[in-house]
């Protein structure tokens, strides 16, 4: 049977996972939008948020400085510093608060050695393999009913999977972080909080849906490569 052909678990599996990818993407901009809107009681700047909690894990190696774009906030752990973007960085908002100091969050797990960011960090290099090979060897190992090269390609994107899986609890957790010292040190009020953590959810809500994408992807190889054949 030649590959092109109506790739039934592409639309039972993989598109319902892009339309989630999407609807996540729509949540998070939209609740952004809306509490980038309203400015903390405090008047608290993003980087001053940030500077926060990166003094509540005594880091003092951790620089902070302004990108440009919106939502390009990071954290490089090789240059040890906390990139905020327009909105974020001199912005008193209480969006800019939560992004900051999720970010600032993971600066303290790199300080802490957290371990699933070891792991993620790990898995990148054969990430980039899996996501360069892993299709194109199953196809290659299909079309020429070479299973074990099959099998290895469906391995490679695997790992695909199992970094943005890793992810998660990355991400989680240095949101957690983030409203750990926003409430400890009263960066915001308690009404104000709330809003924070809406904005850290929906981003987190983009990990989630990456992981579902890549899981699909990889239920769909191994469906529809690993069958048996006549």
């Amino acid at each position: 049977m030649p590959y092109f052909y109506m790739d039934y678990y592409y639309i039972v599996l993989v598109i319902p996972a892009l339309i989630l990818s999407v609807f996540a993407q729509i949540y998070v901009k939209a609740t952004y939008k809306k509490y980038a809107g309203v400015r903390n009681s405090r008047g608290l700047t993003g980087a001053a948020a940030s500077q926060s909690v990166l003094s509540y894990y005594g880091i003092t190696d951790v620089s902070i400085s302004h990108i440009g774009g919106k939502l390009t906030d990071n954290f490089n752990p090789s240059s040890k510093c906390i990139s905020l973007s327009d909105g974020v960085y001199s912005s008193s908002s209480i969006a800019a608060v939560g992004i900051a100091c999720h970010e600032a969050g993971h600066a303290a797990q790199h300080a802490q050695n957290y371990l699933p960011v070891a792991v993620r960090n790990k898995l990148v290099p054969v990430c980039n393999i899996g996501s360069m090979l892993g299709i194109p060897l199953a196809v290659i190992g299909y079309f020429f009913g070479f299973d074990p090269l099959v099998k290895i390609g469906i391995m490679l994107y695997g790992l695909i999977f199992l970094f943005h899986l890793v992810t998660l609890p990355v991400e989680f957790n240095a949101s957690f972080r983030a409203i750990k010292v926003i409430q400890e040190q009263g960066l915001l009020y308690e009404d104000e909080i709330s809003g924070a953590r809406k904005v850290l959810f929906a981003a987190a809500m983009t990990y989630v849906a990456s992981m579902i994408v890549a899981l699909a992807n990889l239920l769909r190889l191994i469906l529809r490569f690993s069958r048996n054949r006549n």
